[in-house]
């Protein structure tokens, strides 16, 4: 009975080759990188002096204000005196005299959301035909939207602040409103466009295009083939910039600002948080309490979300 040797197994059954075989070298490369023992260490560093700043908030939003005021949050550890009164003070109504904290960290939810709903949308229909559509002149447009990242942010909020409520209105009606979610979401949306286009078209390209082909064969149009094979196989793309575009939302305050109207019906929440610390910037006690509140759902979404974000981001940015 012959024997077929070790070394020869693989070549006779090609399912028991390693997966990591079928991947291009330069994504080979960069695992073996990411998961070495400097780039453990240096993750490590990274995450304790991420995380002494937060526990430090942490602490200082419990501690009296006189003690916030008078030493360092490290002397709590000889120190030790708890209040809730700063939390207190920023969630009951009416407190800090103005609206409570909850009514701005709803209003950055009605924000955030569609916001990022709506970029991820667009953003992926629009990858999806610069990467398998056919049309004239797709090279030199998809060129133009990339080159809209450099653009700096301030230069457009006034020029578009300016379409808002002077191009796009009809005598006294204005079809986007000033100081209304409205305004936010396309802002927001306009914005974040040009780098989802750019990260979403390279995931997308890189799949098969036997699959888009053979769906083309079945009589599949541009909607179906988008929906059903584009959607599915993208979902790591699209909830890692979802998670990205979520956050930088969520702490936005420039496009806030600017667009909010300046009032407590749709300011979010980093703009009261500027509040919160009075006009001397000397109320820390209750900073630092309206700061923990606000990095709570980021920090959900994002460790909620982490596998995807990575993953996402390294398979739509490497090719082989």
């Amino acid at each position: 009975m012959s024997t077929i040797p070790a070394e020869n197994t693989k070549d006779v059954f090609p399912e028991l080759k390693e997966k990591s075989d079928d991947r291009p070298p330069i994504q080979r490369r960069v695992k073996q990188r990411l998961t070495s023992r400097g780039a453990t260490i240096a993750a490590v560093l990274i995450a304790v002096i991420w995380t002494i700043p937060t526990f430090g908030l942490f602490v200082s939003s419990f501690r009296p204000e006189a003690n916030i005021k008078g030493n360092g949050w490290w002397n709590v550890f000889t120190d030790f005196e708890f209040t809730l009164a700063n939390y207190e003070d920023v969630l009951s109504p009416g407190g800090s005299q103005s609206p409570n904290l909850l009514s701005y960290f709803v209003n950055s939810l009605a924000i955030v959301v569609p916001g990022t709903i709506f970029t991820l949308v667009l953003g992926a229909m629009a990858a999806y035909m610069f990467a398998w559509g056919r049309f004239k002149g797709k090279d030199s447009l998809f060129i133009f939207v990339f080159a809209l990242q450099i653009v700096p942010l301030q230069m457009a909020l006034i020029p578009l602040l300016q379409l808002f409520n002077q191009v796009l209105a009809i005598g006294d009606f204005q079809l986007l409103p000033s100081g209304t979610y409205a305004q936010l979401w396309v802002a927001h949306t306009i914005f974040g466009l040009p780098l989802a286009i750019f990260l979403l078209h390279n995931f997308i390209a890189e799949i098969p295009g036997e699959v888009i082909e053979a769906a083309r064969v079945d009589g599949a149009g541009h909607s179906t083939i988008f929906w059903r094979i584009i959607v599915p196989l993208a979902t790591p793309a699209l909830a890692s910039f979802g998670i990205f575009q979520f956050l930088w939302l969520w702490n936005d305050l420039l496009v806030a600002l600017v667009f909010s109207g300046g009032g407590a019906d749709v300011a979010p929440i980093t703009q009261r948080l500027a509040e919160l610390q009075g006009s001397r910037g000397g109320e820390w006690q209750r900073l630092t309490a309206g700061a923990f509140v606000s990095i709570i759902v980021p920090l959900a979404v994002f460790f909620g979300l982490q596998r995807y974000f990575v993953r996402g981001l390294l398979a739509g940015g490497l090719k082989g």
